[in-house]
């Protein structure tokens, strides 16, 4: 059976990236360039270019032609409950978390519904971002309410709010709602993160809950989309 050419050409390319012989952030050659290397068409090579972009491997970014991804992605559990410094503490590259803003605010209408709170609540504002192998990936954006977190500090944003929570104030943080969507990129994301060309990033709203059925956090979890894949488990019940 004879391979579509788009297909052959989707494969070599792809493996070259897999195997770094074409490193991320390299632009790869014209459209032109790559069907006369190939000995093809154009509509050929923009098909195989669509391919790529589609599964991950490169970002076309107008006015620059189409950008290598990095193809080694972290998983990114959907149906646990992890927090960053556990993610982190998995892996073997180097992490940090820069605080951006911290501090207390009377809720808006927006975050009452989120957190299911009153106007006369106190919520803490934390925005965060994370940094692995030296570059910013994910901007946390974390909404808690006082009454049920009396005390936070920067220091502790800094190190993990989930480990304060359950070690120090004896909570047990017990399940969340999420909800994942790819948005567009906003003037905070630019000026938060490593985000360069992107004009997408995913996002992961969570809902938290403590064992008492308390909703009690409210995050927004902005990972840029080249560096996460988004993994989970399922086993078929039985009818």
């Amino acid at each position: 059976m004879k391979t579509n050419k788009y297909l052959s050409v989707y494969q070599e390319l792809s493996d070259q990236i897999k195997k770094g012989e074409i490193p991320p952030k390299k632009t790869l050659p014209s459209e032109n360039d790559l069907a006369e290397r190939f000995q093809t068409s154009r509509e050929t090579v923009r098909k195989a270019l669509n391919l790529l972009s589609q599964n991950g491997f490169i970002q076309k970014v107008k006015g620059k032609g189409s950008i290598v991804l990095d193809a080694e992605k972290l998983n990114f559990p959907v149906s646990g409950l992890t927090s960053f410094k556990e993610l982190a503490d998995r892996m073997k590259s180097s992490s940090k978390t820069i605080v951006y803003e911290f501090g207390l605010m009377q809720p808006d209408a927006f975050l009452q519904k989120q957190l299911r709170a009153d106007s006369t609540d106190e919520i803490w504002k934390v925005v965060r971002a994370r940094e692995i192998e030296g570059e910013r990936i994910i901007l946390d954006k974390d909404f808690l309410n006082k009454k049920y977190v009396p005390f936070l500090s920067k220091g502790i944003c800094e190190n993990s709010i989930f480990e304060y929570i359950e070690n120090d104030l004896q909570l047990k943080i017990s399940y969340a709602k999420k909800e994942i969507v790819v948005e567009d990129c906003t003037e905070e994301d630019y000026q938060y993160l490593d985000i360069a060309h992107f004009q997408h990033i995913v996002v992961v709203r969570n809902y938290i809950f403590l064992d008492d059925t308390s909703l009690f956090q409210y995050t927004e979890s902005r990972h840029r989309l080249d560096k996460f894949r988004f993994v989970d488990f399922a086993r078929r019940g039985q009818a």
